[in-house]
């Protein structure tokens, strides 16, 4: 699934006319290197290149929205990609649809992770939508290739909401918010491990963490002499 790779053919050595015996060794070392080059391409049926499959140029194109999951030839999704392929999901929510807009020129608001999640014969993509804005999660995914196809298998759509990858496990990380808490101070979290059985995540662990507001408090004034 990778695109062919030309190996550089061997330098030709120079053909500068000398006279003499220099002249007639380098014309030997031209017809030796030319008989080389010969055999080589018959070795390789006559092409000279190795042969590693076609390019991933499906995965630039991205994902056809009439076919879910996607029939593409890479298992690894680039952004543009990933976007067509949540578009085309009716498991993804139109909230989150209408978030898939580039943040600038090109930039697309996923994040991208690759892994082996599933025990699959290819990586699984774990797909993040932010906001373009302040980079609050709005949605995180398991996309498991089969059969050159793109199957959802997980997703939560509960922000502000992160998934990753940790040593073959599903980590999912949702900020906590009280009362009066700015988008970019959360007052914690909960992290939620999952691990792949039977065909589908199943959470095996669960942690919930607060943040300490020490930093932020005013600083104690120092005693008067």
């Amino acid at each position: 699934m990778r695109g062919g790779l030309t190996e550089p053919g061997p330098t030709r050595p120079d053909l500068t006319p000398v006279r003499g015996i220099f002249q007639a060794a380098s014309t030997a070392v031209v017809v030796l290197a030319a008989l080389a080059l010969f055999v080589s391409a018959c070795a390789t049926g006559g092409t000279g290149t190795r042969d590693e499959g076609p390019a991933h140029a499906a995965a630039e194109a991205g994902v056809s929205p009439s076919a879910l999951p996607s029939a593409l030839t890479s298992p690894r999704l680039d952004r543009k990609g990933a976007v067509a392929l949540l578009r085309s999901d009716p498991k993804v929510s139109e909230a989150v649809k209408r978030d898939l807009e580039p943040c600038g020129a090109h930039q697309y608001p996923v994040d991208l992770f690759y892994g082996d999640l599933t025990g699959g014969s290819a990586d699984d993509v774990v797909v993040n939508v932010v906001t373009c804005a302040d980079l609050v999660g709005v949605g995180s995914y398991v996309y498991r290739e089969q059969g050159g196809s793109y199957q959802n298998v997980f997703q939560t759509e509960e922000p502000p909401v992160y998934a990753e990858i940790d040593r073959g496990d599903l980590v999912v990380t949702k900020q906590v918010y009280e009362k009066g808490d700015a988008v970019s101070d959360p007052s914690g979290e909960n992290v939620i491990t999952y691990r792949w059985a039977s065909g589908k995540f199943a959470a095996v662990y669960r942690t919930h963490s607060d943040y300490s507001d020490a930093v932020d408090a005013d600083p104690t004034p120092a005693p008067d002499n």
